[in-house]
């Protein structure tokens, strides 16, 4: 039997709920779960900030260190030039009435004093970026004023947009269509105008028709739909002008065919030629030499490379089955892009006709795009998610927190935006002979920044290995492994599914790897058997049973906080912390049994009696998997 200070379990809610007031429980053993608590209605003032809000919606970002630091890498100050030593001020002898040389010091007239560092970081503008935009009209007065207002937030943070304007409800091949879509062009103009931006209209096509010449010559497989337009750098000179008179460029889905008649295109089409083309433009800018001809040696340009892609629509982001058809957070496009293609809800077709089409171009654009880079797709009711999406460049919830949680959350509405990134694939490796042992120690050394005990590890791994979870080229790893439990137990609760390491590289830390992961690990463990649980990528694809999950922490390890929020409960063990992840499907299952019966799942069911007992007991005497930190000598 463990001592009372041993066994004290921490027990913390998942959701805020209307009373927040300290429980103390009874039970010997209890395990919170989102799943018990109720729905939290939403704060009603929760509400979009209005113009004069600029500065609540930046706080309401809640940045990150990194993500602060990662914005003004981007955006921030340029760096002061070193200014040169001011020369020693010269000595002028003067001769006095007694024979005496004094020498008087005197400041050159052209020396002036330098600014502070301060003042001169806050005078000096930051650099401006571009983001490729999407706005699948049509839309009301109303509505196209919190788009612009959107738009002219992202301008103040350094983001000037590229406007594409679509409208699928007019009908191809109308005599008025052109009229009308130049129309709906006027009508964004004067929205941002409105909102204090200057506009300029650009109803000429920049774009032409077709393939690009020489693109689809190439023998190398492509994972992305080439795009049906292109462009060339003297192309975007009315793009240029005037992004560099300081407007934002609107522009109709108009394209150039072989007889360079302007017709009328689809908006994809358009924007996929435009990312494109500015990357492009932008590789050449770089490598040109600078000059008077060359658009780098102007002050005033700015780099074209389009650091997001956003498509506005009326529709928002992408529905997702796990959160019963509210949207998709964070989406790998490597990984997931054909899985949600492939299992589309024939209903969402009617509510989100445009979702597959503009996933598609997600997919496409990102391909060319920096790897920083995300898509981003939001309602027309949400502009200040846009200032979170530039400043943090995550989602509004991150999408490995537990599903019950998601699906109460006051913030996850039918507006949420979804975030999509170019990501990287994920695959499950079963056989340590399957592991590439150099890389994935490498990995850990980088991650966890201690020296790996090889022998031991690897002998372990052979003979208690279950799988790896791997991303990419080793950018992250979750190594899962079946620990022995003591006998007597094993029948009970069966043997111990153990998160051995997560580790993820610091160069990806950030950008959405550490979801991916944990999204998959969810998949494979304790979310298998659910029906949006099929990992597509070397799992099992949501067949089986779902299995506890269960591993440690060093008490004082500033990763805690993020483990807390996405496990089912905890338990303090001196300077270890243990963590779990209950089953979800069992929990489901019973909770459907009970509730049928009128009847509701209790903090301590039978199966849990005497588990964290065997648990601690298992877990705590796993071997380290590092070598000794060398001690430093004793001081004489």
């Amino acid at each position: 039997m463990l001592s009372h200070s041993a066994t004290r379990l921490s027990c913390r809610s998942s959701i805020n709920t209307a009373s927040r007031s300290a429980q103390t429980f009874k039970a010997f053993y209890a395990t919170i779960r989102s799943l018990r608590t109720p729905y939290e209605p939403p704060d009603p003032d929760d509400v979009e900030p209005s113009e004069k809000d600029f500065i609540l919606s930046l706080l309401r970002a809640n940045p990150s260190l990194r993500d602060t630091k990662s914005y003004l890498a981007s955006f921030g100050p340029r760096p002061l030039p070193p200014q040169p030593m001011a020369p020693r001020p010269a000595e002028i002898p003067v001769q006095t009435d007694k024979d005496v040389t004094v020498h008087l010091e005197t400041k050159p007239p052209d020396i002036k004093r330098a600014p502070s560092p301060v003042l001169a970081s806050i005078l000096n503008p930051v650099y401006r970026r571009t983001a490729l935009v999407k706005i699948q009209a049509p839309f009301t007065d109303r509505q196209l004023e919190s788009i612009a207002r959107g738009m002219v937030y992202l301008e103040k943070l350094g983001l000037v947009s590229v406007i594409v304007v679509e409208n699928d409800q007019l009908p191809r091949g109308d005599s008025r269509e052109r009229t009308a879509l130049v129309e709906e062009t006027m009508r964004v103009v004067n929205a941002l105008e409105k909102q204090g931006a200057r506009a300029r209209p650009v109803l000429g096509a920049v774009v032409r028709l077709g393939p690009k010449p020489g693109g689809e010559c190439s023998s190398e497989p492509r994972e992305y739909d080439e795009p049906e337009a292109h462009t060339f750098p003297g192309d975007l000179v009315h793009i240029r002008s005037a992004l560099r008179a300081g407007e934002i460029p609107v522009l109709p889905p108009f394209a150039l065919d072989s007889f360079c008649r302007s017709i009328r295109v689809d908006g994809n089409d358009v924007i996929a030629a435009l990312v494109r083309g500015m990357v492009e433009a932008a590789a050449l800018d770089r490598t040109s030499p600078v000059g008077e001809d060359s658009p780098s040696s102007s002050p005033d340009e700015m780099d074209l490379t389009p650091l997001r892609l956003m498509m506005i629509t009326r529709e928002g982001g992408i529905p997702s089955y796990a959160r019963q058809g509210m949207p998709h957070l964070l989406v790998n496009l490597t990984s997931e892009y054909d899985y949600i293609r492939d299992t589309f809800d024939p209903r969402w077709r009617l509510s989100h006709s445009t979702a597959l089409m503009n996933l598609k171009l997600a997919r496409t654009c990102l391909a060319y795009m920096p790897p920083t880079s995300s898509a981003f797709m939001v309602s027309h009711r949400s502009p200040s998610s846009l200032i979170g999406n530039l400043i943090t460049n995550k989602p509004a919830l991150s999408s490995s927190l537990p599903h019950a949680l998601l699906q109460s959350h006051r913030k996850l509405t039918a507006d949420t935006p979804t975030i999509l990134r170019h990501g990287l694939p994920i695959r499950v490796v079963r056989r340590v002979d399957d592991v590439d042992k150099p890389k994935l120690k490498d990995l850990l050394e980088q991650s966890f920044r201690r020296q790996l005990d090889d022998a031991p590890f690897w002998e372990r791994m052979e003979r208690d290995l279950d799988f790896v979870i791997v991303a990419g080229d080793y950018a992250g790893a979750a190594i899962v492994t079946r620990e022995r439990c003591p006998m007597g137990t094993s029948d009970a609760i069966g043997p111990l599914t153990y998160l051995d390491k997560f580790a993820v590289r610091p160069e990806h830390q950030g950008n959405g790897t550490v979801d991916f992961l944990w999204v998959a690990l969810h998949d494979e463990t304790y979310g298998l058997g659910l029906p949006f649980s099929a990992n597509p990528n070397g799992g099992k694809e949501g067949k089986g049973e779902g299995r506890d999950l269960v591993w440690r922490s060093r008490a004082d390890n500033p990763v805690n906080k993020w483990y807390f929020e996405r496990s089912t409960g905890h338990m303090c063990q001196g300077d270890w912390v243990l963590f779990w992840c209950d089953a979800e499907a069992r929990l489901k299952t019973e909770e459907g049994r009970r509730g049928a019966a009128r009847g509701a799942l209790s903090y301590l069911e039978d199966w849990e009696v005497g588990r964290l007992a065997t648990w601690s007991d298992v877990v705590m005497k796993i071997p380290s998997s590092w070598k000794p930190k060398p001690q430093l000598p004793a001081k004489k």
